[in-house]
């Protein structure tokens, strides 16, 4: 995430089905899109970023290859990931996850499920997930990224979370928000699976 540590050591990966210049275009057309999506100008930019408004000019054209550093000062003043600029779908496209192919993580019983309804190969600050939890089941997590916040909506069922000491149940149709750089636990007490739709937001 910007900010969160020395260029030298991020390495910035184009997608496998992007290479060569290729990869110049992808970036630039990007680095435009954002730019002016936040209502910036190239010169304005520049003086946010400190990268001169002629190299701006030259990585949105896709006539120049920018370095690391380049790209880490403009994420920092955009606000964005690194990724932000590297993704062939940037360009607002949709992109819809077929079922059958989105990624589930299960538990070691199968009693706990998380499937991914976000591009998992990219880095993001705000994730959504579908949780299916078993009957009578007990699922433990530990303390996320400080700052890591969870937005919880129950779809069907009934959910115990069970975070900082105190105790929540919710039923269907009931949302709760809650800091998650703690251990918390989510219980699902009732006889039939309880299916939970989170969004995890980290800190920038």
């Amino acid at each position: 995430m910007p900010g969160s540590g020395s260029p030298q050591v991020v390495a910035l990966h184009a997608p496998a089905s992007v290479d060569g210049e290729e990869i110049q275009q992808v970036v630039g057309d990007n680095l435009r899109r954002i730019r002016i999506r936040k209502g910036l100008s190239l010169e304005r930019l520049a003086k946010s970023s400190g990268v001169s408004r002629a190299m701006l000019g030259q990585v949105e054209l896709g006539r120049s290859a920018p370095t690391i550093s380049v790209l880490w000062k403009i994420a920092r003043a955009l606000d964005v990931p690194l990724t932000a600029f590297t993704s062939p779908d940037g360009g607002g496209k949709a992109m819809v996850f077929r079922a059958h192919r989105t990624k589930v993580l299960a538990s070691l019983n199968g009693r706990f499920s998380s499937r991914a309804l976000f591009p998992t190969e990219s880095s993001q600050r705000v994730e959504f997930y579908e949780l299916r939890i078993a009957p009578h089941t007990v699922e433990e997590a530990d303390g996320h990224l400080p700052g890591t916040i969870e937005n919880m909506v129950v779809a069907q069922g009934s959910l115990e979370i069970e975070t900082g000491g105190d105790r929540y149940l919710l039923a269907k149709g009931d949302s709760i928000q809650f800091l998650a750089d703690q251990p918390h636990l989510y219980r699902n007490a009732s006889s039939s699976e309880a299916l939970i739709y989170l969004v995890m937001i980290y800190a920038g």
